[in-house]
């Protein structure tokens, strides 16, 4: 069933969306749907919000992204670090199908966390939706801001590359419980449901090896 509602959008992509964008400073050029070494190949663009876009969408906002849960929880589940595949450096994520391959650039990571569900009475960081579309148990402790950009950072499941963004909007949220020492700029500690927990802040050394394709200019609040 997947399956099909995967190759049902690929279709519709093919005819209503081929045709050529060209990009970055070398001068690279694609065509959506187009045919290399026996692969079929698409590009999207995830933004700091965690919406999906075709990359060559003029206009990136929440008109224009996809909404369809089921194509939505097929692509994230595949979702994967572009290891074994070309155009590692201009696309470091990929989403295979089949003979298909979905080739993925980020505002940020392709990990988003929008907001926080339960599952039973344990807290969990939903992606892929706000409404547990995709789920990741929330770790308090290990929540981390980074100094640089102010952004907040949680782990995320190791195939998609062990570190995942916090939406500002869900980030702004939980900044209202954080704790700071005199004098610093990063908190030590969150207050949650009258439990203090510390942060060791241990995932921010994953940044330092994320892929750098950001495109902070295209994103449209």
């Amino acid at each position: 069933m997947a399956l099909k509602i995967w190759k049902s959008y690929c279709a519709l992509q093919n005819q209503a969306r081929i045709f050529k964008s060209t990009f970055g400073s070398a001068g690279q050029s694609y065509v959506q749907g187009q045919l290399a070494n026996d692969e079929r190949q698409y590009f999207y663009y995830i933004d700091h919000q965690g919406m999906l876009f075709l990359d060559d969408a003029r206009m990136k906002n929440f008109t224009s992204c996809f909404k369809e849960k089921k194509f939505l929880k097929f692509f994230f589940r595949r979702l994967k670090m572009n290891s074994n595949h070309e155009n590692l450096q201009e696309w470091p994520y990929v989403s295979p199908c089949g003979n298909e391959m979905n080739y993925i650039k980020c505002d940020d990571l392709p990990v988003v966390y929008q907001s926080i569900v339960y599952d039973g009475e344990k807290p969990h960081l939903s992606w892929g939706d706000e409404h547990g579309l995709l789920k990741y148990p929330l770790n308090l402790s290990n929540i981390a801001m980074c100094p640089k950009s102010g952004r907040v950072y949680h782990p995320a499941p190791y195939r998609q590359g062990g570190i995942g963004l916090i939406k500002s909007k869900l980030a702004i949220e939980l900044s209202n419980h954080f704790v700071f020492e005199e004098n610093t700029i990063l908190p030590s500690g969150i207050r949650w449901n009258d439990q203090h927990f510390t942060l060791n802040h241990q995932i921010l050394k994953l940044l330092d090896n994320r892929p750098s394709t950001g495109r902070y200019s295209e994103v449209e609040e």
